[in-house]
């Protein structure tokens, strides 16, 4: 976690992505509707991969005066950039925060399952885009249907021919780009445990019932975890401050940084693991796991995936660090899946839908109550915008999971 944090730091002290996003709205200042699904897309891919979310704040400066120009409402350019990333997150494929955190402590690789949520992330995103679109739209042809109304001031959407929006990447800046590519492409390719996926043969067991399991790894599956990781990153943290012309201090300054950023989650990871810890030297997880047994007993699979997913939604509340909420609730969920029948990697996928639903509307989500400040968006009218699409989601997630447990 500290490492990505460092990796994140010194990627983004060159503006990379920063004047990418820039230069993408310029070319397509005149299609507004493509210019909000790019940078949606964009960021979802950011949150499944990264958990990208809280460094949407940098944006709102020229997303904004940009959504405002095209004849858009602040709540458009909010949802822009809001529901982008948390729609990624919530959809995580390989995030390490929730995904790889939840994985770890479930005892499952991060690659386990990774098929499900990719599918999960391609159609909650989709009806993610298509749910702005047709807001931006309908706002855009009448603005009385706005539901934030919009500025009597119309300077601030002068301000679309910003340095910028104007600015072109340099050559310094698209390696930067490339290597931070190549970097999350081999980290996905580098956990997905590909002989499972497409390897997988039907054996006897016991009872003469059968089930699938899993060739010997392929000759070129790396199989990498935390440690492999960790170092990923820390490798292409230097080679981009390297490529930068940063020299060694600022290097090492900006890494020290990021991996400082990252110390709060990696308390909050701690104190959940002790609570974790003291449950189980005391025997109370043994006593709650017994007790949610007998109610698990009968269940179908499919309702117990679901269910887990309903748990987890006012859990997230009270915990929104995703991290955290893993490694709070896994230890107790995991082995409740043995019980049901499910697969622990579909418990992760469940947990990881609840803890999403609840990141879209919690006020304790900073990402959300920030956004939404720096937007001039009040809350109330953002639960007004938003909570179709939230329902909208519980629907398709939860069917989703009820079939996935029952296949």
């Amino acid at each position: 976690m500290m490492a990505l944090g460092a990796f994140i730091s010194v990627s983004f002290a060159t503006r990379s992505l920063e004047v990418a996003v820039g230069r993408l709205g310029a070319r397509l200042h005149d299609k507004g509707w493509l210019l909000i699904t790019v940078i949606m897309v964009l960021f979802s891919v950011l949150g499944t991969t990264m958990g990208f979310s809280v460094e949407t704040f940098g944006f709102y400066a020229l997303i904004i005066p940009l959504m405002l120009a095209l004849g858009y409402d602040r709540m458009v350019a909010a949802a822009t950039i809001i529901v982008g990333a948390l729609i990624g997150c919530m959809a995580s494929t390989v995030n390490p925060f929730s995904i790889g955190v939840a994985s770890g402590e479930a005892g499952v690789s991060i690659g386990d399952g990774i098929v499900l949520r990719f599918l999960l992330w391609v159609v909650l995103t989709a009806v993610a885009v298509a749910f702005v679109l047709r807001y931006a739209a309908r706002v855009q042809r009448d603005h009385s249907k706005s539901l934030v109304g919009f500025d009597s001031d119309t300077s601030e959407s002068d301000e679309l021919a910003t340095p910028q929006a104007d600015e072109n990447l340099t050559g310094t800046q698209k390696w930067v780009l490339a290597i931070t590519g190549f970097t999350f492409a081999l980290m996905i390719f580098s956990v997905i445990p590909w002989s499972a996926i497409f390897g997988g043969a039907t054996g006897p067991a016991e009872y003469d019932d059968f089930h699938v399991t899993a060739t010997e790894p392929y000759w070129f599956e790396l199989n990498w975890w935390f440690p492999q990781l960790s170092m990923l990153f820390v490798i292409a943290a230097i080679v981009v401050g390297v490529v930068a012309r940063m020299g060694e201090k600022d290097i090492v300054s900006l890494i020290t940084r990021g991996a400082g950023d990252m110390v709060g989650p990696a308390i909050v990871i701690m104190l959940a693991r002790g609570v974790s810890v003291i449950m189980t030297n005391t025997e109370t997880l043994d006593t709650v796991l017994n007790a949610m047994e007998s109610l698990v007993n009968g269940a179908s699979a499919a309702v117990f995936a679901v269910l887990v997913m309903i748990v987890n939604i006012p859990l997230a509340v009270l915990i929104p660090s995703s991290s955290g909420h893993a490694t709070l609730a896994m230890p107790l969920l995991a082995p409740l899946g043995d019980f049901a029948d499910v697969p622990r990697s579909l418990v992760i996928t469940s947990f990881q839908m609840g803890h999403g639903l609840a990141m879209l509307v919690a006020p304790t989500n900073v990402v959300v109550v920030g956004g939404l400040a720096m937007a001039k968006v009040g809350y109330d009218r953002f639960l007004r915008f938003i909570w179709p699409l939230v329902a909208i989601n519980f629907v398709i997630v939860s069917v989703v999971l009820a079939v996935a447990a029952l296949t």
